[in-house]
């Protein structure tokens, strides 16, 4: 008996007609892989381009993706008119904040063009300006333009948003312009010419979460642009409220492992450098954080004093308007997305919650403010952010708490929320790309957290829109590629061989188990013998643990087999934490012959940004 039949012998009861031997060929101009806020903006640049499109996402495009449905600040808009500085100011900004430490071919691009994918968006119907003048006369609002900005009120470099719709708007511009979107399909592989591992890449795998249905796409170019890894270190899905820091827990790695294991280019994947919380955490935004969607936030302590904010100079700010401004001597400060840590020269004020005079607990104080930066933080911030508006506006609102008259538990007065106990996720790492974010494998392009160093929603949209296009030139002049019947086979007995395990693990205890070796042995210490360890843990759970992972249905499936990812996750992460560190340069690692191969990246791999940019975008430049 085929193992098709045998499938089909042993489906559950499922509300959907389930069909795991049914294999659907797909052809394209443009295959875009990951319809989030960068997926969207890659199908609809590349689309304008008139290439036919075929989107995929795991989820519904209308809501997906790591930003959230809605932004409420759209970051790098230095190309504004109120803007003091220019794109190429403020990217050597930007570049010496982090000393160096930063993608500088894609802070080019969105400092260069972001605030020309937020025009785009007004057009499409997101709201941009406060057209009402709701807000004349404040002193974030540009009269001229009507634009409201944050944060630092005289550089202008972040613009205040409604876009709680920005994702609906993107998914309507893509059924406009004819894209052909494959909603509830995962996908499960990159296909590579002749199945050779590192060639390029010539389409990609995946099957329906609801019916099971299996999918070969072909494709002249392709861009990845699915999310990070947040099931990492922490993971339960027993604890009330389960969420992670920097997005939802459906972000397991996906396109990281795929790339990974077509033989791509990926750098800084140890970058272990950002907090990720669990089940112990709050909702995100939502304990009144001074460093970012609540900047810049009056504080009191538990006796109900004001906490003071400085510069920093040290100066005690006596107005809130001052928290809004650079201090003597500093040409801007930055915050929110920007802030990544580095150089104090940018530092913006903060309130001085670590000075013990103070008693905890916090409380935000919002009723002590300026209408208008009441009314900008909860009404607009807090109520177009895509991760705040249900969880956080419209539930605490519902809950009674009115920003007029009630304080807010601020659990430690400062940017990041409450303290929890937290693992390190890597934010940092991901894929290698060029001036055209064309990635080390022919025909493979690569957008928004895709890339290293990424981050972001206005950086997902307009590294998004610029590979859509880039991709759609290279595939307009390219012939459909030939696929390897051989690699799909293999890929479809491997993707349905859970469903064929009767009394396996399941994905949840094998997701817990992943957790608990990279807890032991992927700590931020990065001993080199701990490491080993791990790798041997997780080669060892391959073997064992993960060959019995079970799947009773199409959306257990696609679970075991994002746990599958996370697990090679993993294994990049940890192998890339044992590569020296040199200064200025960056580890890259790539799958060769099914070894790792490490390697570096020097930080200014991107050369002259002017020339390299205007040398790629000579077709779009205005």
């Amino acid at each position: 008996m085929r193992y098709e039949e045998l499938l089909l012998k042993s489906a559950p009861t499922w509300p959907y007609k389930v069909n795991y031997a049914k294999v659907t060929e797909v052809s394209c101009d443009v295959l875009v892989l990951g319809g989030g806020i960068a997926g969207g903006w890659a199908a609809i640049g590349a689309a304008r381009e008139g290439a036919k499109i075929v989107l995929v996402d795991k989820g519904a495009v209308i809501s997906s993706g790591a930003g959230g449905a809605g932004v409420d600040h759209w970051q790098n808009t230095p190309s504004n008119p109120a803007c003091k500085f220019s794109p190429e100011e403020f990217t050597a900004i930007l570049l010496d904040l982090n000393n160096g430490d930063r993608n500088a071919l894609t802070t080019y691009i969105k400092s260069r063009e972001s605030y020309e994918v937020l025009l785009e968006a007004e057009k499409l119907g997101m709201k941009v300006r406060d057209s009402e003048d709701v807000f004349k006369g404040a002193p974030f609002r540009d009269e001229a333009t009507k634009l409201c900005f944050a944060y630092d009120y005289n550089a202008k470099y972040t613009i205040r948003v409604w876009g709680s719709r920005h994702k609906p708007l993107i998914y309507d511009e893509c059924k406009r312009l004819g894209v052909t979107m494959f909603e509830r399909t995962f996908v499960t592989s990159l296909l590579n010419e002749r199945g050779k591992q590192g060639a390029a890449v010539v389409g990609a795998t995946a099957f329906n979460t609801h019916t099971g249905e299996f999918y070969v796409f072909n494709a002249k170019a392709t861009v990845l642009s699915m999310a990070l890894c947040q099931r990492q270190h922490i993971f339960s899905t027993e604890l009330s409220g389960m969420r992670i820091n920097e997005g939802p827990a459906n972000m397991t790695g996906d396109g990281h492992a795929m790339a990974f294991k077509a033989g791509a280019l990926l750098v800084r994947t140890a970058d272990l450098g950002f907090p990720g919380g669990g089940g112990l955490g709050y909702p995100m935004y939502g304990v009144g954080n001074s460093g970012n969607t609540w900047y810049a936030a009056s504080v009191v302590d538990a006796n109900g004093t004001e906490i003071p904010w400085k510069d920093i100079n040290g100066n005690v700010l006596n107005n809130v308007e001052g928290r809004y401004l650079p201090a003597l001597g500093q040409k801007l400060f930055l915050t929110g997305d920007q802030w990544m840590g580095g150089n104090r020269a940018y530092s913006p004020p903060r309130p001085d919650t670590n000075n013990p005079i103070y008693k905890k607990p916090f409380y935000t104080d919002l009723t002590s403010m300026p209408e208008h930066e009441r009314r900008a933080i909860f009404g607009l911030m807090v109520g177009q952010e895509g991760r705040t508006l249900i969880p956080v506006y419209y539930n605490y609102t519902q809950a009674g708490f009115d920003p007029d008259k009630d304080m807010l538990q601020n659990y430690d007065g400062g940017a990041s929320g409450p303290r929890v106990p937290t693992w390190l996720i890597p934010r940092g790492g991901g894929l290698y790309a060029d001036w055209d974010l064309k990635t080390s494998l022919d025909r493979l392009f690569s957008c928004g957290w895709q890339l290293f160093k990424g981050g972001c929603h206005a950086n997902a949209a307009t590294t998004g829109r610029y590979a859509g296009r880039h991709a759609a030139q290279y595939a307009l002049g390219a012939t459909l590629p030939a696929i390897d019947a051989k690699q799909v086979e293999l890929e479809k007995a491997r993707v349905y061989a859970p469903l064929l395990q009767k009394n396996g693990m399941e994905w949840k205890e094998l997701n817990a188990g992943v957790c608990h070796v990279m807890q032991s042995y992927c700590t931020p210490e990065k001993e080199p013998e701990v490491l080993k360890i791990g790798l041997r843990w997780l080669d060892e759970l391959w073997k064992s643990e993960a060959a019995t992972a079970m799947a009773r249905n199409p959306r257990e499936l696609m679970r075991v087999h994002e746990v599958f990812n996370i697990i090679t996750n993993g294994q990049m992460i940890m192998e890339s934490c044992l590569a020296p560190m040199k200064k200025n340069y960056w580890e890259t690692i790539k799958l060769d012959g099914g070894d790792p191969q490490l390697g570096e990246l020097s930080y200014d791999f991107a050369g002259d940004l002017v020339a390299n940019y205007k040398s790629h975008n000579k077709k779009w430049l205005k």
